[in-house]
């Protein structure tokens, strides 16, 4: 049943560099960061766009909706920066931080 999601390969086969298994943590940290920081940007523009149509010409709502939309597309550049930096570490130091390969127990035979 399991199987339909992939195989999981033993990492004792996998020759690795000693501590990478801290940067490949962090890298599936960020990765999770970035979706979750996608996901709510859209959900805060979407809200924000609601809020600006809802505002009925009231300059201090169609302010807030635009601080609020303003804030979300800095939130997500902020998140695309801390992606940038890592690649760029990642290619000076030679260790993959944005590419890790998942790593877990292998599935015995029964």
């Amino acid at each position: 049943m399991l199987s339909i999601f992939g195989t999981i390969s033993n990492p004792t086969n996998i020759p690795s560099v000693k501590g990478s298994g801290f940067f490949t943590f962090l890298s599936t940290i960020f990765k999770f960061a970035g979706v979750v920081a996608g996901i709510i940007m859209v959900v805060q523009i979407i809200m924000a766009g609601f809020d600006y149509m809802s505002a009925s010409g009231d300059p201090k709502k169609t302010e807030a909706a635009g601080i609020k939309i303003w804030n979300s597309v800095l939130g997500l550049i902020i998140v695309a920066s801390a992606f940038l930096i890592a690649g760029i570490v990642g290619r000076l130091t030679g260790i993959d931080i944005i590419n890790p390969t998942i790593q877990g127990p292998i599935n015995s035979p029964s």
